[in-house]
């Protein structure tokens, strides 16, 4: 029976949010709970488990799962201990076990404060285990694809939708080309092609984007006979390190000349539609005009402070924006502040308090603002995302100012579906606007509720706006940053 060891590794580093991504910050699970937990979810692990289930002659062998939520870079202690104890849990597996193939679910775009190259530290350690056994790894397709990573895995799988609605099928993806290697179907011939540029905006949805013709000629290639893995993976802009630009991936049986070649023509596609790839912003005041002209929700994107890609959260730029208005719809935002949520669970349900909400994180970017609340419920700060698994936020308080409902929690959250406000006992689509920290990633969960969506330009270390962010480690020139930035295929 062969046996395929796996373990997965999840944060997206936003580098420009000072607040640090920390251990304690990771949900961990160990051994057979991974597979309890992940069961039945729409994960790339759930696609693994379901996969090998079938297969009577394969054993999967669970060590180590952690995930965090998106924030900032991890300090040197705190890494060293996450890194040494996954390794610790492969290398007690690989002692137990002789094993036959890895599977490594990462996303690919974590950075530490002293690290950046997280994942490519840990695969080496992988492979210093278990030796040159056949290693897949899926990755999201915002991950910094590192030469380091390149040479260590012999498949890359990224995922192929943005908004991310395919993590189970690049999780069968993947368990297929982990399967046909080791079934000795295939020995696969991985290629990229560097491009130095880095994108945001709307075209960037696989959907309806010029991105996504480039991603269908990535999953044409896989459909080829010899084609495994194609994507183009884009990077997260935020996470500022050396080896942070777009890539294109093409992996097939063989065939490394017309690897080559496909990765250098849809590199250049990519290219030659750069301008393209640049965010449409709407300024604060005209977001909320049409939000009044607007007869039902209007979705309000805060990307620059968006938890999904590495902010802090304590953003309060539409907040006080809604507060100095004469917007008198309702609104719901929500805002990460330990402080309020401390004063609201001291005060009560039911009883008003001053509340000093904002830039508890990130005071460098925002000043808190004092408004009078009414404390209307409290919760532990466990909920479910759509995708089935748990969130946590800390404890977590909601309060009203006025025509305002705010979300506040303890610590960073995706608020990107609507499960974060209804599990709370707050419903998106009785309000006129409610905010997402979110730049596309809301739009499955929102778009079929809302009248009108607003890309909100304000301040904050996720800025689309990627001129406004001090960027010091990133090769340049790079597009959009450097106007003299080239590419030669």
């Amino acid at each position: 029976m062969k046996k395929i060891l796996f373990a997965e590794i999840r944060q997206e580093t936003a580098t420009f949010n000072p607040h640090p991504t920390v251990y304690g910050m990771f949900r961990q699970y160990h051994g057979d709970e991974i597979i309890t937990q992940y069961t039945d979810t729409d994960t790339e692990l759930s696609a693994f488990i379901d996969l090998t289930s079938k297969r009577y002659d394969i054993s999967i062998i669970p060590t180590m799962s952690a995930a965090s939520v998106s924030g900032g870079a991890i300090p040197k202690e705190d890494l060293d201990q996450l890194l040494k104890e996954m390794l610790d849990s492969i290398r007690n597996a690989a002692t137990d076990h002789q094993i036959d193939a890895v599977y490594m679910c990462l996303h690919g775009a974590m950075a530490g404060i002293d690290e950046n190259d997280p994942e490519g530290r840990l695969l080496d350690g992988v492979r210093e285990i278990v030796g040159d056994v056949p290693l897949v790894a899926s990755i999201d397709l915002h991950a910094i694809m590192t030469d380091k990573m390149i040479a260590l895995c012999d498949v890359i799988v990224p995922f192929h939708t943005y908004p991310h609605v395919d993590q189970y099928s690049t999780g069968e993806r993947a368990t297929n080309a982990l399967l046909d290697m080791i079934d000795g179907k295939t020995k696969p011939e991985m290629v990229t092609v560097k491009i130095p540029m880095l994108v945001r905006g709307d075209e960037l949805i696989t959907a309806t984007g010029k991105f996504g013709e480039a991603i269908r000629m990535c999953q044409a290639i896989e459909a080829s006979s010899s084609g495994i893995s194609a994507g183009v993976n884009i990077g997260n802009a935020f996470t500022d390190v050396p080896e942070l630009r777009s890539n294109v991936l093409v992996v097939r049986n063989g065939n490394k000349a017309e690897s080559l070649e496909d990765a250098g023509r849809i590199a250049q596609f990519m290219w030659d539609h750069r301008e393209m790839f640049k965010a449409d912003l709407i300024s604060l005041d005209e977001s909320i005009a049409i939000a009044k002209n607007t007869d039902g929700l209007t979705v309000f994107s805060d990307a620059a402070d968006a938890t999904a890609s590495g902010a802090s959260g304590d953003s309060n730029e539409i907040l006080k924006g809604l507060m100095y208005s004469d917007f008198d719809g309702r609104a719901l935002v929500p805002i990460v502040d330990a402080g309020a949520v401390h004063a609201a669970f001291t005060a009560g349900i039911g009883e008003a308090m001053i509340a000093r909400l904002g830039g508890s994180l990130d005071p460098g970017r925002f000043e808190p603002v004092s408004l009078t609340v009414k404390v209307k419920s409290l919760h532990d700060g466990y909920f479910t995302y759509e995708n089935g698994l748990t969130g946590y936020g800390g404890r977590i308080a909601v309060v009203q100012h006025q025509n305002i409902d705010i979300l506040v929690t303890e610590q960073s959250v995706y608020v990107v579906g609507q499960r974060v406000f209804r599990d709370h006992g707050l419903t998106p689509t009785d309000y006129d606007i409610v905010v997402v920290k979110s730049p596309n990633g809301f739009r499955p969960y929102y778009e079929s509720d809302a009248a009108a969506i607003c890309a909100v330009d304000v301040i904050g270390s996720t800025s689309a706006n990627l001129k406004s962010l001090p960027f010091e480690n990133v090769v340049r020139p790079i597009f959009p940053l450097d106007d003299n930035a080239s590419f030669e295929n």
